[in-house]
């Protein structure tokens, strides 16, 4: 089904095209709550209401830019309003962790799987993880970010900053990252 007679279907509450756009995109977008989720339950219940979302603004697509993108922008969305629902974003986070870690900005060697990241990442806690997700991977501002999370610009940054050092610390800590490696480069990690 090409993607116009899928929008069009959709559009006319076709259940076989609902169904074709919601197999096309979810397993892209399961990914993506993943990374703000605290589970796969909650990444889960995030893409289903993200979808249900999806489908009751599907008019106002308007073929300007991807589906897929426009997609994205809503499901993204969706996990931080689930964030700021339950304020999991605002989670008091031990600076210990972050102290003692130099941030190095130099790129994470090749041989390091995507996947790895994505895991360490989802090792830090809550607050640090949906700042660097939406600056590294989705790449909002953190003025855009603070927007979105009800926060000072500042603390988007210093989130970001402290994030970005305890994700090295763990790669570190987990072999991922040689201790060699002189940088790390976030903007390179996209599942």
């Amino acid at each position: 089904m090409t993607e116009e007679a899928m929008l069009k279907g959709c559009l006319r509450n076709q259940a076989a095209a609902q169904q074709e756009l919601y197999y096309r995109y979810s397993p892209k977008m399961l990914s993506v709550c993943y990374r703000y989720a605290k589970s796969r339950e909650d990444a889960e219940d995030m893409l289903q209401e993200g979808f249900i979302k999806i489908f009751g603004q599907l008019t106002q697509f308007q073929n300007r830019g991807a589906l897929e993108g426009w997609i994205r922008k809503i499901i993204v969305h969706t996990c931080i309003n689930n964030l700021k629902k339950n304020r999991k974003f605002t989670e008091s986070v031990d600076l210990i962790h972050a102290s003692g870690v130099h941030i190095r900005e130099e790129s994470v060697p090749s041989i390091v799987q995507a996947k790895q990241v994505v895991e360490c990442i989802r090792m830090l806690p809550i607050g640090y993880r949906t700042v660097l997700n939406l600056y590294a991977v989705e790449g909002y501002s953190h003025r855009e970010i603070a927007m979105m999370l009800d926060i000072e610009e500042s603390t988007s940054r210093s989130q970001y900053t402290r994030a970005k050092a305890m994700l090295e610390d763990i790669l570190m800590k987990k072999h991922i990252l040689p201790q060699y490696a002189s940088k790390l480069e976030l903007v390179a990690v996209h599942p």
